[in-house]
């Protein structure tokens, strides 16, 4: 297996074909920016640690972390592209996502998923202990 490449450096990431990806070009159904305008999309990303995992040159695996970069982050939008799933590239991606030094610290990261559980108990994630405590809007 080759080793991924993760990088945060927006230069090398193809934003283009994240879009694509997220606004439903993917067979992701429950993606959250489906339908999502570029512009918006493009602001979201410029606001956001974007890590990009690249192997052999060809982009394969995104994730974005919305964080202040002191006491709270959120893991959104991880995917590696369906060719490529099923051989720990999304492991790999998500070893970069919280060895970065903007995340250490963090007191609170949050995420939510579907159905990918297991994967994000590797890394600490657990149900929250207080979920009378959670909204949203």
């Amino acid at each position: 297996m080759l080793r991924l490449e993760v990088t945060t450096d927006t230069a090398k990431i193809d934003f283009d074909a994240v879009y694509r990806c997220l606004n439903g070009a993917s067979n992701w159904p429950e993606s959250e920016n489906e339908g999502i305008p570029r512009d918006l999309f493009d602001r979201a990303m410029r606001n956001a640690l974007c890590f990009a995992g690249h192997l052999a040159g060809e982009q394969i695996a995104f994730a974005r972390v919305i964080t202040d970069c002191a006491t709270f982050a959120n893991l959104v939008d991880v995917f590696v592209v369906p060719e490529y799933r099923g051989n720990g590239y999304a492991t790999r991606l998500l070893e970069a996502v919280f060895a970065h030094p903007d995340l250490q610290n963090v007191r609170r990261f949050t995420l939510a998923t579907s159905d990918k559980h297991s994967l994000y108990e590797k890394f600490g994630f657990h149900a929250p202990l207080w979920p009378e405590t959670l909204m949203e809007r």
